[in-house]
């Protein structure tokens, strides 16, 4: 189990390294919000729904409304708490009708790193590019390392680089992996 520097809270991070669910609805959320803000909410969510692991099952029988209603409770899970409780309900659906349950056969049984990068883009709110980074994510820090799977995650599967949570391991790379995406920023306003 490989120990992760996501959501910067020890506790939270342990959980996303040892619960597969965990670390896909981390990065379901990790969208128009920080990081850790997003890393952290899967063990925010196990703690109002009192499990030690996030249960699949649960979660997509779990009413809507109440759901919703968790994810907003303060401190929220995420900026668009309805939106994203829908989602995560949507993605534990899908992990109970086409992965048995488990989360973790999504990658363990990707037949190529292509094919990995092909059944994660498939996910609620995945698209190509999450699911490069996911992807990589599982190469660089779980050894999930199908073949070609460092072509099938793009720009991401470099090695050396700081671009996306895959690079983070500490304070400072996710310094590094911070000033990567404000040069990306400012690169893409200036056109």
């Amino acid at each position: 189990m490989p120990t992760l520097y996501l959501s910067t809270e020890p506790d939270a991070d342990a959980l996303l390294a040892d619960d597969p669910l965990a670390l896909l609805i981390g990065m379901l959320l990790d969208q128009q919000v920080p990081m850790e803000r997003a890393f952290v909410a899967p063990f925010r969510l196990a703690q109002r729904l009192s499990m030690t692991r996030l249960e699949p099952a649960a979660i997509a029988s779990y009413d809507p409304e109440a759901l919703a209603e968790i994810f907003a409770t303060p401190p929220s899970l995420h900026r668009f708490p309805g939106a994203m409780a829908a989602r995560t309900q949507k993605l534990c659906q899908m992990i109970l009708d086409e992965f048995d349950g488990d989360a973790a056969t999504i990658w363990r049984e990707a037949s190529s790193g292509a094919d990995l990068v092909r059944r994660l883009g498939r996910l609620p709110g995945f698209g190509k590019q999450k699911a490069q980074i996911f992807a990589a994510l599982l190469g660089k820090q779980f050894g999930v390392r199908p073949d070609g799977w460092r072509e099938a995650a793009g720009d991401y599967g470099d090695a050396g680089v700081h671009r996306s949570v895959a690079d983070i391991t500490d304070e400072a790379s996710l310094q590094k992996v911070r000033e990567h995406k404000k040069q990306m920023k400012a690169a893409a306003k200036r056109g």
